[in-house]
């Protein structure tokens, strides 16, 4: 899990880039984990769970309801969030640490109070998505420590 730059030169946000304690530990703010300790706590889910997902990182809490302080309506976030993942192709895998379980198997509902996510940070929460192409990974992700 450790950062690389973009392969199209894309801007992200990384707050965490600019921590000293990232030099010595590259992964940061990921902990080392061993490969079948994260295969365990991700969850494959579907494209429109992924959009939903991207959307809903863009709070602490890991819900829809902060799209109301964003400038753009609501249609104009979810096309923006289509835009990123297709970026990735047709045939991209998308995981997630987050259950949310929805009414059909790797599907997410954010409609319910109830979810759960398998931390893999050294952060008091951290909830994200990794977008898996023939080309290429994404990560995006959200931590908070409270």
């Amino acid at each position: 899990m450790a950062r690389a730059p973009d392969p199209r030169g894309w801007t992200g946000l990384d707050d965490a880039a600019e921590n000293p304690e990232r030099e010595a530990w590259p992964t940061y703010p990921f902990a080392a984990h061993p490969p079948e300790y994260i295969a365990r706590r991700l969850q494959e889910i579907d494209r429109a769970s992924a959009e939903n997902l991207l959307l809903a990182l863009t709070d602490d809490g890991c819900t829809l309801s902060n799209l109301s302080r964003f400038a753009e309506s609501e249609a104009e976030l979810r096309a923006m969030a289509s835009t990123i993942l297709k970026r990735y192709g047709d045939s991209a895998l998308f995981v997630t640490n987050v259950n949310k379980p929805g009414h059909a198997s790797g599907t997410l509902d954010f409609t319910s109070s109830g979810w759960a996510y398998s931390p893999l940070s050294v952060y008091s929460e951290d909830y994200g998505l990794i977008v898996v192409s023939d080309t290429e990974v994404g990560m995006f992700w959200n931590f908070a420590d409270y």
